[in-house]
Formats: structure tokens, C-alpha cells, sequence
């Protein structure tokens, strides 16, 4: 039967899902049983394990001192998936059902010159279209693409969550399945809070702040697919149960409960410039450099000014931190006092629709965090999250206390 007649599914398989041959084989076995229930299926994979970050280490070897251009690393980066993705059309083919590995530029997505962090334009769906209509499983490399001037790109991290996003869009699929080491997205880190509970279901806005504040998605894919409704499902690779719906609906039963989640980002770092004049244009001093830098900046808090000096403290992540409080120093070195940081935070953050039009949620949250003796350094908010910054020790306890006191080990119904 032509694919123009049977429904797309786009399916992803993280690395660890893909770290052996193994592995492999067990998921081609369950891909092959899928194409057979008259579906035509596109497979988009990551980096097999670790490799990624075994390339990076040879570029190191091989570079010494000179760091290696971004060109040629993402050139180099791509090539993890294109390992993977050969080896599963093999053991796909191998498994029973025809099957072909297409690289981003022969799936046809295209993106912009932003070597490491890319983002996709456009994407060119013949070569796909004609490849399913043969019957064949698609299986693509994620995490890549071509530039207009015919240059590999990667899309950064989580890349390949936004390629399968992607490649949904484009084919109008019915479903993008995402299938990773867990079974769903939870009401918290289960590794921190045994009564986390997995959420059947959850809306795009509510898992786009989770995805920003750590959660297993990328926030880039959630916010693609919340534009053009495409629904996700994250699954479990090994585990044959539901996993958690990532849509627009109106009908869902989890928004009722005013909180959704408790999201925990433990890639914190803060840089705080000391007794920087008060005067307009100041701010703009500190953070434009930083912006032409390519450095995000998350949460910023100026304090009341003293006599005409004030303190401009905000967040980076971890990874940035170094950089970010070299430049700062450079910049404010004759319009403040001093300028310092630290790493050991991080962010804890409680999610929900249902705290749009209701009082008493920040109340509640404070409430909670310093009955546990948590201190709060830094607090942000938008419709519908509050964000705490507070000391990394105090993680654990944080989000158990926070996860208590919105009864999020029940289901609500």
C-alpha cells in the first residue's frame, strides 16, 4: 500500500536507548512489528551512548591548544549519528522489513549558518516521501542538518528531539514518539521524590517550562510541536507501558490540578556585580556584552539603590559561568565595585496552568521551603511557574517539601 494512503509515525531513540549492537537489534525487532500495522514509520536516532562525547575528546587530542573551528566540529559531531542510523537501517533490514539511513542533508533539513546550535529553515520532504512510498523504513540522523552555504550543522543539545519534532511537522504525522531510559515525564525527579508520580498526560506550555527547567525533553521540540500541534509521546525504549501525551487538548484531566509539577534545574550559576551606579543605561553595560558573547542570561534581580550604587545579581548556566564572570569584570571594572559568583545552586520551580488565575501559590511555596529550612536567594516568576534559586544541598529536600504541600503524589481525579 503507497505511504500517501497510511498515517507517518516519527519515532526517536535517544543514545541510551542505542548504546550497543544489542540494543540496537531489540528495537529494530520492535520497529519491523510496528511497520506491519500499516503505519509508515520514520526513525531518527542520536549518537550511539557516549560517543559524542568520545569525538569531542579526540578533537581535544588532536587540537592541543588551538581550539578546533566550529565548522570542523560540527562536520566531526555528525558522524555519531550517522553510525547509528546505518547500523539500525541493517538491523532493521536484517529484522525483516526494508529499510534505508538518510543523513539530515539527504532527509532534507536545512537550517541556519549557526555552527552548534542550529536551527532549522526548511525541510525538503521528497526524498522521504519517495523512500516511504516504497515501503521502506526512513531511519535519519538526528542532531544535524545543511547550512545554505553547504556546510554540516548540529542543532545543539537535544538536537535530535527537535529533528523527529521536526520531520512530524513536515510529513503532517500523526504522532512524534519519543522513547528514551524513562517511561514518562513525572509530577518531579523520582529520583529525588519516591512518590513522584508519572503524568498520563500534560500540555504544551506546562512541559515547555518543565523541558527550560531540566525535564527530559527539549524545550525547542515542545515549543515546535506546540505551534503546530503536533502530539508527542514519551515512552520507555525496554518497557512496554504507557508513557506520558504531550498535546493541546482542552480535555485534560491534569489541569485541573492547579500544580502539575515540581521541575528541578541543577545548572545553576550566579554572578553578582557589586555597588554598580545607578544610572540609566547601566543594565545595558553589564548585558550587552554578555549578549554579543552568545551568553543566556535567566534570572536577573537589581536590588533597591543606596546611595546611588545598587546590585545587579543574575543566573547563567554552569557550563557559561567562567566566561560569563570574565567578561562581566572586564566590562564593570569602572562602574562597579566588584563583581562575584558562585556555582553551588540551583533552580526549583513549581508548574501549572491552574496557577493563572488563582492567589496563594507563592504563599504556599515559601511556605513550604522554609519549614524545611531552605533558604531562597533569587525568585522569578511567569504565568504559570514560580522559580526559586536556592543552594544545591538543599535540593532533595526542597522538592519534597514542595511536592508535599501541592499533593502531587496523588492523582487528583
Amino acid at each position: 500500500m503507497p505511504s500517501d494512503s497510511r498515517p507517518v509515525v516519527v519515532q526517536k531513540y535517544g543514545g541510551s536507548s542505542v548504546a550497543d549492537a544489542e540494543m540496537i537489534k531489540t528495537i529494530a525487532r520492535k520497529i519491523c512489528d510496528r511497520a506491519e500495522t500499516d503505519v509508515s514509520i520514520v526513525v531518527v536516532v542520536s549518537a550511539m551512548g557516549d560517543s559524542t562525547d568520545e569525538l569531542l575528546s579526540l578533537a581535544d587530542a588532536v587540537s592541543g591548544d588551538h581550539a578546533p573551528s566550529a565548522r570542523e566540529l560540527d562536520t566531526l559531531l555528525s558522524t555519531g549519528e550517522l553510525v547509528t542510523s546505518t547500523l539500525m537501517a541493517m538491523a532493521i533490514t536484517a529484522a525483516g522489513h526494508p529499510s534505508v539511513s538518510l543523513s539530515g542533508q539527504q532527509a532534507g533539513i536545512s537550517t541556519d549558518m549557526t555552527h552548534g546550535s542550529a536551527r532549522i529553515s526548511n525541510i525538503r520532504t521528497d526524498r522521504l516521501r519517495r523512500e516511504l512510498d516504497k515501503g521502506h523504513v526512513c531511519v535519519v540522523a538526528g542532531f544535524q542538518g545543511l547550512s545554505d552555504n553547504e556546510d554540516v550543522t548540529t542543532l545543539g543539545r537535544g538536537g535530535s528531539d527537535t529533528t523527529a519534532v521536526a520531520l512530524g511537522v513536515a510529513l503532517q504525522a500523526d504522532i512524534c514518539e519519543i522513547y528514551t531510559d524513562v517511561d514518562g515525564i513525572y509530577t518531579t525527579d523520582p529520583r529525588l521524590v519516591p512518590t513522584a508520580r508519572k503524568l498520563t498526560e500534560i500540555g504544551y506550555d506546562e512541559m515547555l517550562e518543565m523541558a527550560s527547567l531540566g525535564a527530559k525533553m527539549n524545550p525547542r521540540s515542545i515549543e515546535l510541536a506546540a505551534v503546530y500541534d503536533v502530539p508527542i509521546l514519551v515512552a520507555s525504549t525496554f518497557e512496554d507501558i504507557p508513557g506520558t501525551l504531550i498535546h493541546g487538548g482542552t480535555q485534560m484531566m491534569e489541569v485541573r490540578r492547579a500544580v502539575t509539577g515540581v521541575a528541578v534545574d541543577r545548572d545553576v550559576a550566579k554572578i553578582t556585580v557589586r555597588a554598580v551606579e545607578d544610572r540609566p543605561g547601566v543594565v545595558g553595560q553589564i548585558f550587552g556584552p554578555l549578549a554579543k558573547e552568545g551568553v543566556s542570561v535567566d534570572v536577573i534581580v537589581q536590588n533597591a539603590s543606596l546611595e546611588g550604587l545598587t546590585d545587579v545579581t543574575f543566573t547563567v548556566s554552569r557550563g557559561d559561568y567562567e566566561r560569563a564572570l570574565e567578561i562581566s569584570k572586564t566590562t564593570c571594572a569602572d562602574i562597579a565595585q566588584d563583581v562575584v559568583g558562585n556555582t553551588g545552586l540551583a533552580k526549583m520551580s513549581i508548574v501549572g496552568t491552574g496557577m493563572q488565575n488563582g492567589p496563594g501559590y507563592a504563599a504556599t511555596m515559601f511556605a513550604a521551603l522554609s519549614k524545611t529550612g531552605v533558604n531562597i536567594e533569587m525568585i522569578t516568576t511567569s504565568e504559570i511557574r514560580i522559580t526559586c534559586v536556592i543552594n544545591a544541598d538543599s535540593i532533595k529536600k526542597a522538592a519534597n517539601a514542595l511536592h508535599d504541600a501541592f499533593e502531587l503524589d496523588s492523582a487528583g481525579d
